[in-house]
């Protein structure tokens, strides 16, 4: 069976515009973003990147470091060998089976980008398919909180950076 490979990159413009034309379906709407987020997609601080499949059509993108982070989550300030990370894949290619090759692509480019020690997922409690993901890659279940503003539950998921996979 064909893995799916991917590649990530620096979100451009057009990834941009794309990205916030994407649409989920409720309960997964608090994924969609808007024309308005643009700007913080292209800040270079924030850490956004564009992953593209194997045909270089944008399939997803990700952010680490404080983008990634949800307010109201345990973190502490000072944790340098800690990465947060953020995914989202497309909407369209959603249950097709590529979440763990997925996931893994992004663990191993912060692995060599960042040299991390430790990676650290916040996922919202409804969204088991994406614990799930997650879980087959070694990260386990650290922390639970409500998210500041408007007390959605979240679950925090860590694994050491130097499992294979």
């Amino acid at each position: 069976m064909h893995t799916m490979k991917f590649t990530i990159q620096p979100i451009s413009q057009k990834d941009a515009n794309d990205i916030t034309s994407w649409q989920y379906e409720t309960p997964y709407s608090i994924y969609s973003l808007s024309q308005k987020d643009i700007p913080v997609l292209l800040n270079l601080n924030n850490r956004y990147f564009r992953i593209q499949d194997e045909c270089v059509q944008l399939v997803g993108y990700c952010c680490f470091g404080e983008e990634a982070k949800v307010p109201g989550g345990e973190y502490t300030d000072n944790e340098p060998h800690v990465v947060d990370v953020g995914i989202e894949m497309q909407p369209g290619m959603i249950g097709r089976g590529l979440g763990k090759a997925f996931i893994a692509a992004i663990l191993k480019f912060a692995t060599e980008e960042f040299y991390t020690r430790r990676f650290r997922v916040s996922i919202a409690k409804f969204n088991k398919r994406s614990q799930r993901a997650f879980q087959k890659l070694g990260f386990i279940e650290t922390h639970s909180f409500n998210r500041d503003g408007d007390g959605m539950k979240f679950i925090q998921f860590e694994r050491e950076a130097s499992l294979i996979g």
